[in-house]
C-alpha cells in the first residue's frame, strides 16, 4: 500500500474461542481486502464493536456473565501511513470496562451521547454516558430490564435483548428481544433513564434476533433466528410504531439440517437485501420492490466459510463481509451491482470471529 493513506476497518472475536480478541485491519476500498495490522485481548470476548462518528474510539461489548462495556482509542478511518501492524495499529484500552449490570452483552449502538447495549443473558437494556474525550462514565445511567418469554422451551424462557440500535431519525432506539418474540421501542431520557415507548409483538416462536432500516426509513426488516425467516414492518418515525406487514422465508427450501439465521444488512439505495444462516452456512440475497414493501429471495450463496454470525457492508455498499465465526475467517464477496448477487473475492485468518465495522 506504499506511503498512501489506510483505511481501517475493525474485527471482533471470541477470545473464549481462541479469538485475538480486537483486531485492526488495513481495508482497501478498490479490492474489498482486508490486512490484519494488530489486536488486543485486553477485553474478554469482544463479539461485537460500535465506532464513534470520526473513528478515532472504537466501542466493544465484553459478551461474559459478568458483562461490561469498553472503549479502545484507534488511529481512525484513514489514520496512518504505515499499515505494519506497529503499536500505532494496535486499538489502546481507554479505561477499566464498564458493567452493564447484565449478562452476556451482544449488540451495542452510540445513541445520543451515550452508548447502549443489549444484553441477551439477561434480557436487558444498559445506557452508558459518553464523556467528550470518547472514554465511558464509570457507571450506567440506566437499566431497562425487558419482561415475557415465548413457546420454545429452551431458547424462550426469559427475555433475550439481541440488538440496540437507534432509528433512522434518531429519535427511537429498537430493541430485537429473540426471547419474547417482539421489538422494543424505546426512548432515553436527558437523564440517561431508558423507557418502553412500545412493543410490538412478532409470530410466536419466530425468535427475532436483528433488524435493519431500510434507507427510506420507513420500512424495517427482521430476521427471525429460530424460524429461518424475515418479517418486513413499516416504521413509523412520527410515532415510534412498527406494524408487521408479511414473513418471508431465507432459504429456498427446508434446511438440511440445522438453520440459524444471523444478520440482516441493506444496500444503501434500498434495492437489495442480504441475510447470513448458520448451519447452512449461506448467504440469502433479495430483491427489494422500491417501497421496501416486499422482498423476493432470488438466491443463495455459500458464505465461503463456517458458521457466518455476522455480515457487514463497506461503506460504498460494494462489499459484503461475513465473519465465519467457526472456520475463523473473514470472507469478502464483490456485490454485482445490477444482480445484488456476492462473488468471493477474498479472506482473511481471524479466529472466532464475530463482527466487522469499518472506519
Amino acid at each position: 500500500m506504499g506511503d498512501r493513506q489506510v483505511r481501517r476497518a475493525y474485527v471482533g472475536s471470541f477470545t473464549a474461542a481462541g479469538g485475538p480478541g480486537v483486531v485492526s485491519a488495513a481495508f482497501d476500498p478498490d479490492s474489498g481486502a482486508l490486512t490484519v495490522l494488530a489486536a488486543t485481548d485486553a477485553v474478554a470476548d469482544p463479539s461485537y464493536l460500535a465506532l464513534a462518528p470520526g473513528a478515532d474510539t472504537l466501542y466493544a461489548v465484553s459478551e461474559t456473565s459478568d458483562g461490561a462495556l469498553a472503549a479502545f482509542r484507534v488511529s481512525g478511518g484513514t489514520g496512518g501511513t504505515s499499515g505494519t501492524g506497529g503499536s500505532a495499529d494496535r486499538p489502546e484500552l481507554l479505561a477499566r470496562p464498564v458493567s452493564v449490570q447484565g449478562d452476556a452483552p451482544t449488540h451495542l449502538t452510540l445513541h445520543d451521547g451515550h452508548l447502549i447495549a443489549a444484553n441477551y443473558g439477561s434480557g436487558s437494556l444498559t445506557a452508558v454516558p459518553v464523556n467528550a474525550d470518547g472514554s465511558l462514565a464509570p457507571a450506567p445511567a440506566g437499566v431497562l430490564r425487558h419482561e415475557g418469554s415465548g413457546p420454545h422451551p429452551q431458547r424462550q424462557q426469559a427475555p433475550h435483548a439481541h440488538q440496540v440500535l437507534a432509528d433512522p431519525s434518531g429519535r427511537w432506539l429498537v430493541s430485537v428481544d429473540l426471547g419474547t418474540d417482539s421489538v422494543r421501542v424505546c426512548a432515553l431520557g436527558g437523564d440517561g433513564l431508558l423507557s418502553l415507548h412500545r412493543e410490538v409483538a412478532l409470530r410466536p416462536g419466530s425468535g427475532p434476533r436483528h433488524l435493519a432500516f431500510h434507507p427510506s426509513g420507513e420500512r424495517a426488516y427482521v430476521l427471525n433466528e429460530l424460524a429461518p425467516t424475515l418479517t418486513v414492518c413499516a416504521w413509523d418515525a412520527a410515532d415510534g410504531t412498527l406494524k408487521p406487514l408479511g414473513e418471508t422465508p431465507v432459504l429456498a427450501g427446508a434446511p438440511d439440517g440445522d438453520a440459524y439465521p444471523s444478520a440482516v444488512v441493506v444496500a444503501p439505495d434500498g434495492r437489495f437485501l442480504w441475510t447470513a444462516t448458520r448451519g447452512e452456512d449461506v448467504l440469502s440475497v433479495f430483491a427489494l420492490d422500491p417501497q421496501g414493501d416486499t422482498a423476493r429471495l432470488t438466491a443463495t450463496v455459500p458464505c465461503a466459510g463456517h458458521w457466518p454470525r455476522d455480515l457487514a457492508l463497506d461503506p460504498s455498499g460494494r462489499f459484503l463481509y461475513a465473519a465465519n465465526e467457526r472456520s475463523g475467517d473473514v470472507t469478502w464477496f464483490a456485490v454485482d451491482p445490477d444482480t445484488g448477487l456476492p462473488r468471493r473475492a477474498g479472506a482473511v485468518a481471524v479466529p472466532a470471529a464475530s463482527c466487522v465495522v469499518f472506519g
